[in-house]
């Protein structure tokens, strides 16, 4: 069984920062690419941030400059740090991960998400 943990949500003002951690554990052969996404009420979830294992990294237009992925393939982990938020921001942010599991099958792991509220 693989599990991805998240944390580090919460409540924050407008030009705050907050920082995401996950981690991925259980049957893990390999990690591929690690990422964020996020999914806003009535919206669609959309990728914010991902990471691949050589450290290739893709970011979405509206948090360039501002978001930073980063990862420990050690400690399998993947973090986010948010600075200058916006109320746009706030959304359920799910940790997602590329991996094969160690049974040798490909596997889509998500986390059970954390809450960001960016309050105006």
């Amino acid at each position: 069984q693989v599990q991805l943990v998240e944390s580090g949500g919460g409540l924050v003002q407008t030009g705050g920062s907050l920082r995401l951690s996950c981690t991925a554990s259980g049957s893990i052969n390999s990690i591929n690419a690690m990422g964020w996404y996020r999914q806003a009420p009535g919206k669609q979830r959309e990728l914010v941030a991902a990471i691949t294992s050589a450290g290739s990294i893709n970011y979405e237009d509206s948090v360039k400059g501002r978001f930073t992925i980063s990862r420990d393939n050690a400690k399998k982990m993947v973090y986010l740090q948010m600075n200058n938020l916006k109320p746009d921001d706030t959304a359920v942010y799910y940790c997602h991960a590329d991996l094969v599991h160690a049974w040798g099958l490909a596997l889509d792991a998500w986390g059970q998400g954390t809450l960001v509220t960016v309050s105006s």
